[in-house]
């Protein structure tokens, strides 16, 4: 879809909102918007952003429909603060299953693969419908393990021969880890491709970063990068190519914009805001992300023209001022991977008593000798410029800590 047969889409989304969100009837009244006058994407720049805080706080403002009509409900997963509700019609679950089964194809999938889930299904977690949702209509199978339990992955691999995983991807080193300590020949396994969500694989420029480098090295597997979000309910999907995750234009206008709000040039890092596309439920207007990233607009080598995405560079609310210098976590956790002795790690942020940033990394008691520190803070100094303090607690506890029960995602990052 080009930005002009977007229009129709947009219009649509304009009329369904003004006639039908209390949130955005407000919004039009209070910065007196005409939206007839809004026609194409470009157009959008005359309607405010939609933020995070919008959303906390108006929460159920922004529903279209009587919750009669609601078919799931689900949540953000929460990571900064309290988890926003969303709310999906029967429509907006097909409008996943589209995407999910354009997300597979663009990861070179076809019916003939099998898929296997390592990630929660239920928990309100829109992904895991999503993945068995687009699997169905693309006509593949799928085997729903969910996460963790690597006897329980290693047995499903043997017994149906998955061609591909969908994993959050910090989760391969230890089903590594665990097939050579129990002899199973992974390198023999069916698998041939790895679906890499919630974490990136990638450096800006597209190389491996610390942990892509660490699963390919052991394993002879593709991987495949996504980016997605509860609140867009659609993915950016790499395809075979590698070069960043492409906009599906269908279910998405996608900005990327500087700190001042106006729109990044080709190759520059901005944040992602995105205009949700034949959703009923909670459409969204221009809904700032939070999420750092280059945007490539010239055309992609696989033959693609959407614009595509980078890896997640960082969060805005994320950002950490740690000893005069700025630090995005993914920076601390591409440190930590490079490091084959850690396979478990904890990044605490806290404030200190003048409320500056502090980061402490929590790591396996095993790991605590004078040498060993030493060379994770000539690593951290090399790499940053700067050294976070370590602290060390057993691996049982660090396991409890990192994957606890009630959360959808290893919690590597916390806030206290």
């Amino acid at each position: 879809m080009s930005p002009e047969t977007q229009q129709p889409a947009l219009q649509q989304l304009l009329l369904h909102v003004s006639n039908y969100s209390n949130y955005y009837k407000r919004i039009f009244h209070e910065h007196n918007i005409n939206v007839d006058a809004i026609k194409t994407a470009a157009d959008l720049a005359q309607l405010p952003f939609t933020t995070k805080d919008d959303l906390a706080q108006y929460n159920d403002d922004f529903l279209c429909v009587p919750k009669s009509r609601i078919t799931d409900f689900v949540t953000t997963s929460g990571t900064l603060s309290d988890p926003v509700a969303f709310y999906l019609t029967d429509s907006d679950v097909e409008r996943l299953a589209t995407n999910e089964a354009a997300s597979f194809q663009c990861a070179d999938g076809s019916e003939n693969d099998i898929y296997q889930l390592m990630t929660t299904i239920d928990r309100r977690f829109m992904a895991g419908l999503a993945y068995w949702m687009g699997a169905r209509k693309m006509g593949a199978g799928m085997i729903r393990v969910g996460p963790g339990a690597p006897f329980l992955q290693w047995e499903s691999i043997q017994r149906f021969s998955p061609t591909v995983i969908i994993a959050i991807p910090s989760f391969i080193p230890r089903l590594i880890d665990y097939a050579i300590a129990n002899e199973i020949d992974f390198a023999a396994s069916s698998i041939k491709s790895i679906i890499c969500i919630g974490e990136p694989i990638r450096n800006p420029d597209f190389t491996y970063n610390e942990l892509g480098k660490r699963i390919t090295s052991q394993w002879d597997v593709k991987l495949y990068s996504t980016y997605a979000s509860t609140e867009m309910g659609a993915a950016f999907t790499e395809c075979g190519e590698g070069k960043g995750g492409h906009l599906n234009p269908d279910l998405l206008i996608l900005e990327v914009v500087d700190d001042e709000g106006n729109a990044v040039k080709d190759g520059e890092l901005g944040e992602v805001v995105v205009t949700t596309l034949g959703v009923e439920g909670m459409p969204l207007l221009r809904y700032k992300t939070g999420d750092l990233c280059n945007v490539y607009y010239e055309p992609c080598t696989c033959g693609r023209t959407s614009p595509r995405l980078g890896p997640v560079v960082g969060r805005k609310q994320q950002m950490i001022k740690f000893k005069g210098t700025t630090i995005f976590p993914p920076a601390l956790f591409d440190v930590l991977d490079a490091v084959k002795e850690i396979d478990l790690y904890q990044v605490v942020v806290s404030k200190n008593e003048f409320r500056n940033d502090e980061i402490t990394v929590v790591l396996p008691m095993q790991l605590q000798t004078s040498a060993f520190k030493e060379t994770m803070h000539s690593l951290f100094k090399s790499r940053l410029r700067v050294s976070p303090a370590l602290t060390f607690v057993t691996a049982d506890e660090l396991t409890f800590r990192i994957y606890k029960q009630e959360k959808r995602k290893p919690e590597k990052l916390i806030y206290i």
